[in-house]
């Protein structure tokens, strides 16, 4: 028996339930996301694992679901996402599997997805394609070649003989959604045609066997019973460990409290005392400043020591600056966030609407088997609290030979494994914010200025694009610096691409009057189109002008799909840095187009060319380089994608470019 589609009704009302009504709603409906973890996952540990996973993740990401946002497409593409990820690390078995499944993995990933959404689960069209993040019609697609891979399987492998342009048609016909004017022709059509007659009853028939299929699958009893039995040890673990947390607390905040006394009286004494005991310079110029103090939490596994140095947190991020020691060796590792190394708390303690930034490896010690870093996270939610820091990998860094500074890289995926916890109590510093009002023209697009923060870990700048023009748009501006009271900061380059809000390193000033801006580039938009006429009879390559550049068609094959190279290889004084490009078929169609690969130039702000497919290029010393593209690898093909592809033209809509500008403003600070 199918079990009934999922329900979303119980779990909607409330968008903070407590993790025993998300057990509860998932009991309800278990049998449909067993079916589909089923046709991942080989034994009932995977699949056991798989459910705690997938209801630990939907707690912690439920709040942020958009009341608008259907609840039973968010957890199924979360639990098909899971289900892959899993997939992926299992380990190669000889155990038996259901029939079902074994001819489903025949098939191609999307294929089977799309089965089991629509016959296994009874997902929609509209809603499958949601999930697997496609169209309705590629959805019918996947169907229609899932069902002849299945028909292959279990019948005589025949392929389908009946007119190709009516593939398309079967399954919204045989599922009564085919409008009803294309109906009437189809069933015209059917009458007359044998080869389709025959075809839409072998299609049909496989498709009233899927129901057959999928009753083989059934969830052993004590199934639930041992997911739940799991979490709840986990949530009393939790729980307990709070308590431990608050006692200690108590003591930390008692001890903290007489150093801050002793700290009052004699001011001078931090600022001195950390100047001669931090090695790390942004550290020890926050521990000046009175934000954070020395933890020196230490934990060692298999011959490597990881030091938490100190926890400083405010409304931007929560820092903390760590020194890994290699006692065996001479080697050196840094901690990355989400990549072996997570917060266990997070979704108790930290603000999951924003996004952590990350930080290259760019602080090293003499010492060959030390190194000193920081790890960003998010922020807290609330003043106080004790950050559960769960460390299982190290990244290892390599000694790069083609850098004379001795500096060290990341290279390929080399980690030290082991296992490192933390319970680190933090406080949450206080940000001064000024509410601004000022505007610049640049390229005639008015820029807008709105707030400036100043932070302990960070000073930020928002700012709106005012773009209203067709013609052209600023996508992105990259700053150079801010000036604050004589004091010069230039632009983090690790902030760049964070929406409209630039960041800057802590400025540390009291009662700042005024800030200038200074500009060190401009993204640009330009909407400049062209179309051009692809004479097939003259071979190739073929070269024609665009934005006063010349662009070679080194390459077009024509088949299922059809295949084109664009080039350019021009870089000095080049207007633009890339195009859009669209393909018009014979029929004026617009063609789906893929890129499947390409080459890039890149080119500093004086001009020096760096090859990106060389590698070795020192990218912190670089001055607002410029991403030229100089191959384009294209795939195309139509809406239905057995058909031969021929293209008519190339449509042109505009570039992009990287313009360098040194505008600045002042700005005044109430």
């Amino acid at each position: 028996m199918i079990p009934e589609k999922i329900d979303s009704n119980r779990l909607t009302a409330d968008l903070s339930m407590s993790l025993e009504s998300i057990i509860d709603w998932f009991d309800q409906n278990k049998e449909s996301f067993y079916i589909l973890g089923s046709s991942y996952l080989k034994n009932q540990e995977q699949m056991e694992e798989l459910f705690y996973h997938v209801i630990i993740k939907i707690q912690k990401e439920l709040p942020r679901l958009k009341r608008e946002s259907s609840l039973e497409v968010w957890v199924a593409s979360l639990f098909i996402h899971i289900c892959r990820e899993l997939s992926a690390k299992r380990s190669e078995e000889s155990e038996r599997r259901l029939d079902v499944f074994k001819i489903l993995d025949q098939m191609k990933e999307k294929e089977k997805e799309a089965i089991i959404l629509t016959y296994g689960i009874g997902f929609s069209l509209e809603e499958g394609a949601e999930i697997l993040q496609a169209s309705v019609e590629e959805m019918k697609k996947f169907l229609f070649t899932g069902i002849q891979s299945l028909r292959e399987q279990l019948g005589d492998g025949i392929p389908f003989d009946g007119c190709k342009e009516n593939h398309s048609l079967y399954i919204d016909y045989l599922g009564r959604t085919l409008d009803r004017s294309k109906k009437v022709d189809f069933e015209i059509h059917i009458y007359h045609c044998r080869s389709c007659q025959e075809d839409l009853a072998i299609f049909q028939e496989v498709m009233l066997k899927l129901p057959e299929l999928f009753e083989e699958v059934h969830m052993p009893a004590a199934f639930m019973a041992k997911v739940k039995e799991r979490l709840v040890e986990k949530e009393e673990r939790r729980q307990l460990r709070g308590k431990k947390q608050k006692k200690i607390g108590l003591i930390f905040a008692s001890v903290f409290a007489l150093f801050i006394f002793a700290g009052f009286l004699t001011g001078w004494f931090s600022k001195l005392y950390y100047s001669w005991t931090e090695e790390d310079p942004e550290l020890r110029q926050l521990l000046q400043h009175d934000y954070g103090e020395r933890l020196d939490l230490v934990a060692e596994n298999n011959g490597v020591k990881v030091t938490i140095k100190s926890a400083i947190a405010d409304d931007v991020q929560t820092l903390i600056f760590y020194e890994i020691e290699d006692m065996k060796e001479e080697n050196q590792y840094v901690m990355n966030f989400q990549e072996g190394a997570w917060v266990e708390n997070e979704s108790d303690i930290m603000d999951n609407t924003t996004y952590p930034k990350y930080y290259l490896p760019t602080q090293h010690d003499d010492a060959k088997n030390v190194y000193h870093g920081k790890m960003s996270l998010l922020p807290l939610t609330e003043e106080n609290a004790t950050i559960e820091l769960n460390v299982t990998k190290l990244q290892k860094l390599v000694y790069d030979p083609s850098r004379p500074d001795g500096y060290r890289v990341y290279e390929g995926s080399e980690y030290e494994k082991g296992e490192w916890k933390f319970e680190i109590p933090v406080t949450k510093y206080a940000s001064v914010e000024y509410e601004i009002d000022e505007e610049i023209e640049i390229e005639g697009i008015p820029i807008y200025f709105n707030k400036f923060t100043i932070a302990p870990t960070a000073t930020l700048l928002q700012y709106a694009i005012l773009n209203e023009q067709f013609e052209k748009r600023i996508d992105y501006v990259n700053f150079d610096s801010i000036e604050v009271n004589g004091k010069k900061l230039e632009i983090d380059p690790y902030s760049m691409g964070n929406g409209y809000q630039a960041q800057f390193p802590p400025l540390f000033e009291k009662n700042p009057k005024e800030v200038l801006v200074r500009f060190g580039s401009i993204l640009l938009s330009v909407n400049e189109h062209q179309s051009i006429e692809l004479d097939h009879s003259k071979g190739y390559p073929q070269s024609f002008e665009y934005a006063g550049s010349t662009i070679s068609i080194d390459s077009l094959e024509i088949g299922r799909p059809s295949n084109m190279v664009l080039s350019d290889h021009q870089t000095k004084n080049r207007p633009y840095d890339s195009f859009h490009v669209q393909v018009i078929d014979e029929n004026e169609n617009a063609m789906i187009t893929y890129v499947t690969g390409a080459e890039y130039m890149l080119v500093d702000k004086s001009g020096k060319e760096y090859d990106l497919n060389r590698g070795n290029i020192q990218y912190e010393t670089l001055e607002w380089p410029r991403y030229l593209t100089t191959v384009q690898n294209i795939e195309m093909q139509n809406e239905n994608f057995e058909e031969k592809v021929i293209p008519k033209s190339l449509e042109i809509f505009g570039y992009n470019t990287t313009k360098y500008v040194d505008d600045a403003v002042e700005i005044k600070l109430d």
